[in-house]
């Protein structure tokens, strides 16, 4: 079904589909939640690489629950705080905070509403893997962005690349118009059950546009031709830890990062 409307009702369904998602992510090897309370570190190279929370504050926006959050506690961010629409989500994040003995805030709600519920400005704002397809504004969201980060503080986005959705059918361009799908989740315990989602299809130039209309300087933009996860169909891992997708025998971009810095 295409072309459901912005509004309250999105939310609903998006919100039920992330509840029972969470249910069963947590149980899942693709997260690793074991792994992690044993002092394993849930972040993949490319942020590693790319990203310094050592001193800083930093916020998660749509935190799922919270396994990258606590990550970047591990490495060294002065406070962490996430946000998500799930309520089971942010109940679970709270519950792996506190048996992993680390101090970080979790908080339920609309992504928009961000600047009002968390009541303060950070340092670092951080986005990661499939976050922006969920979103129907991405002009809200770079303003929101904005509003949440300190005069010189920075956005890092690592973001699946959108040329991947259009291999799996979906719009490159935003058309308006949401995508209201019956679909299973991306884990390898997950594909029988299916829930309603609705996601928006949005350009590199999309991103870029909305995040430089809301006083956000591009600092840095980079491509990958993998993915780190195992989580789209037709994927070789070629080397550890790197998933490719080919095309007429042509590795496609899976992944894109950015850093932007709010104007002092």
């Amino acid at each position: 079904m295409k072309g459901m409307d912005h509004g309250k009702e999105y939310q609903r369904l998006n919100q039920l589909a992330w509840n029972e998602r969470t249910k069963l992510h947590l149980q899942s090897e693709f997260y690793d939640v074991k792994g992690f309370l044993s002092g394993r570190s849930s972040l993949r190279e490319i942020e590693l690489a790319e990203l310094s929370v050592k001193g800083k504050s930093l916020l998660h926006l749509q935190c799922h629950f919270g396994l990258d959050t606590l990550s970047w506690a591990r490495e060294g961010a002065a406070s962490v705080a996430g946000l998500d629409l799930s309520d089971e989500a942010i109940t679970s994040a709270r519950q792996l905070a506190e048996q992993a003995a680390i101090d970080a805030e979790f908080v339920c709600g609309d992504l928009y509403q961000a600047p009002a519920l968390l009541q303060r400005q950070f340092d670092l704002v951080y986005v990661s893997y499939g976050a922006l397809v969920w979103l129907p504004d991405l002009h809200r969201w770079a303003e929101t962005v904005s509003a949440c980060l300190k005069p010189g503080g920075e956005l890092y986005l690592a973001e699946f690349h959108p040329l991947q959705a259009l291999f799996d059918g979906y719009d490159y361009f935003h058309t308006g118009k949401a995508d209201v799908e019956l679909e299973g989740s991306y884990t390898e315990n997950a594909q029988e059950a299916q829930h309603t989602t609705v996601c928006w299809s949005h350009s590199l130039a999309d991103v870029i546009s909305a995040l430089l209309a809301n006083g956000l300087q591009l600092r840095a933009f980079r491509e990958y031709d993998f993915s780190p996860y195992d989580c789209f169909e037709g994927l070789q891992e070629d080397t550890p830890g790197r998933f490719r997708l080919y095309h007429q025998g042509k590795a496609i971009p899976l992944v894109y990062s950015l850093r932007a810095v709010k104007e002092g």
